[in-house]
């Protein structure tokens, strides 16, 4: 079984300003520089046979070449923070590609995501975290601003669970013209 989701990388540039601002927020395990990304569509655990036909259907997507900006940051969790994130502004063509990965994720059997979606990178996982350093983050970094950068490609990831944070391996790659 492979736990699976498509992202787009962000650049080491953005990730080490982004590193910049991940300090001091009680509980929050915050994820390495290697880990950033925006999540297009999650797939969760699947079979090697899905997988294929998973591959196979994204590669069939044709989407333009977007550039993105990452702007402001917040936290999900209504009474408990439960990840510190920053935002990225809206952009059609991002929005486009992901509806297309959740097409493609559909043809191969899987269920629908509920959530609407939101872009974003996570920056922390939290555990604990008071409402107030969420709020206190997320008011701090309003008007962050990075970029903008050029998505010319986006992964289907596999994710792996180990000792410390999750281990992200990029199992394919699909060009954006």
């Amino acid at each position: 079984m492979y736990r699976l989701f498509a992202g787009i990388e962000i650049p080491r540039e953005i990730g080490e300003e982004l590193q910049a601002i991940s300090k001091k927020v009680t509980g929050a395990s915050w994820r390495p520089i290697e880990n950033y990304h925006i999540t297009l569509r999650f797939m969760g655990q699947v079979d090697r046979n899905t997988a294929e036909d998973l591959d196979h259907e994204l590669s069939l997507i044709e989407a333009k070449q977007m550039q993105l900006t990452l702007s402001g940051a917040g936290w999900f969790g209504s009474s408990e923070p439960t990840a510190l994130w920053a935002g990225v502004e809206a952009d059609e063509g991002l929005t486009r590609l992901a509806e297309r990965c959740d097409r493609a994720a559909k043809r191969v059997g899987l269920s629908l995501d509920r959530r609407k979606f939101r872009p974003h990178v996570t920056l922390a996982y939290c555990k604990g975290t008071p409402l107030q350093e969420a709020a206190a983050f997320s008011e701090k970094h309003a008007l962050l601003k990075l970029g903008p950068f050029w998505a010319d490609r986006f992964h289907l990831y596999s994710s792996w669970s180990g000792k410390g944070p999750s281990r992200y391996v990029s199992e394919a790659e699909y060009p954006l013209t």
